[in-house]
């Protein structure tokens, strides 16, 4: 299917096929191929997934997404403030990697902010940049819950900090916050979208796909910018990687033309 015109990219995020997958296949590398062939814009390189020796060759793996017709956002595990709101002393190396693999997003959680902190370091070393800085609403009390992460959205338009908001559909959950309220809350700050749905089984929340969801995803997401690329994180599984990733690819391109 073709691209509507005006509407989001598709992203593919390569842990959506399940970190021992990933390892088996030898690393994200290997997955660039069928994400090309599916029809997809860009890809999400997880920090957490790359192979040893690979943070130091990270130039070559940004030009081998290049040759496959593909972008770079790039997601590190860790948050951008500490537990005593202090910014993550980690966080220039994470922008410096994000550069050395042309990434278009440094994506990162919120963590531990709190309201009145000084974010005048922050915003020259992002000024330092090009790479876009987007904050995920995580599933956790610090960087998963709505007020906070208003708070910190308000803060960073006050001083024109050059963030924006990774907004994950399904984290929410995880903290018992409402995504609906928080679409409509933090819609106007959203950049890139985690596309994700989340049922309870066994008592616990579990990522599935989509079309084993409720369904109450498409009502979200309509809730959210058209124009933020949409990044697959839902469970991506099958013996055809190339197929299954192709069908989810044209079924959120489906749903935008239809919006």
């Amino acid at each position: 299917m073709s691209k509507p015109e005006n509407v989001a990219d598709i992203v593919i995020v390569t842990a959506a096929y399940g970190y021992q997958a990933v390892k088996d296949l030898g690393g994200q590398e290997a997955l660039l191929k069928p994400i090309a062939e599916s029809g997809a814009d860009g890809v999400e390189i997880r920090r957490e997934l790359l192979v040893e020796g690979e943070i130091d060759h990270l130039k070559a793996l940004g030009e081998k997404i290049r040759q496959h017709g593909l972008y770079t956002f790039y997601s590190v595990p860790e948050s951008l403030f500490l537990s005593d709101s202090s910014i993550n002393p980690s966080l220039a190396k994470f922008l410096a990697e994000a550069d050395n693999l042309d990434a278009r997003k440094l994506k990162i959680a919120l963590g531990a902010f709190a309201p009145g902190v000084d974010l005048t370091e922050l915003k020259v070393l992002l000024n330092e940049h090009a790479v876009e800085l987007v904050v995920e609403n995580d599933q956790t009390p610090d960087g998963g819950i709505l007020h906070p992460m208003n708070a910190f959205f308000f803060a960073a338009e006050a001083l024109h900090l050059p963030v924006a908001m990774t907004f994950d559909m399904a984290n929410w959950q995880w903290v018992g916050q409402d995504a609906l309220e928080a679409a409509n809350t933090l819609s106007q700050h959203v950049s890139y979208v985690h596309v994700k749905a989340a049922q309870q089984r066994n008592g616990k929340l579990h990522a599935v796909a989509l079309d084993d969801s409720d369904g109450s995803w498409k009502p979200l997401l309509a809730k959210l910018p058209r124009t933020a690329p949409r990044g697959i994180e839902f469970p991506l599984e099958g013996e055809d990687l190339t197929a299954v990733t192709r069908y989810y690819v044209e079924l959120l391109r489906k749903e935008a033309a239809e919006a």
